[in-house]
């Protein structure tokens, strides 16, 4: 009979700790969302930018939107990276380099910010 009471104690303790920690995941999304001036899916996101040719051995597709400046970089090893802030001068300056994978490597990985893509 302890038995069954200990597991149940135990299953409630852990029940209530799995409730609390999707209610403050839920909180988190909810605050990032709210920070956020319009939310919008990653979708749309895609949809808005557009595809840039660029042959090099690193980078397989780049994809740029003006309206926000976001930079999405897709690797040959399948990776996407994104990134914001970009101005379209260091777009140009990556895909007309001659190699534009290490102007990438130098110039657009480290010096803007990289969001979850």
């Amino acid at each position: 009979m302890k038995t069954r009471a200990i597991r149940y104690a135990a299953w409630a303790a852990w029940n209530s700790l799995a409730r609390r920690v999707r209610a403050l995941m839920r909180n988190r999304r909810d605050a990032r969302a709210a920070a956020t001036s319009s939310i919008v899916s990653l979708s749309e996101q895609r949809a808005r930018m557009k595809p840039v040719t660029v042959k090099s051995a690193l980078i397989d597709a780049v994809y740029f939107s003006q309206e926000d400046g976001r930079l999405r970089v897709c690797l040959n090893n399948g990776e996407e990276r994104m990134f914001e802030g970009v101005a379209e001068a260091h777009v140009i300056a990556m895909v007309t380099s001659e190699s534009p994978g290490k102007y990438y490597m130098q110039n657009v990985r480290t010096r803007f910010k990289r969001i979850a893509a």
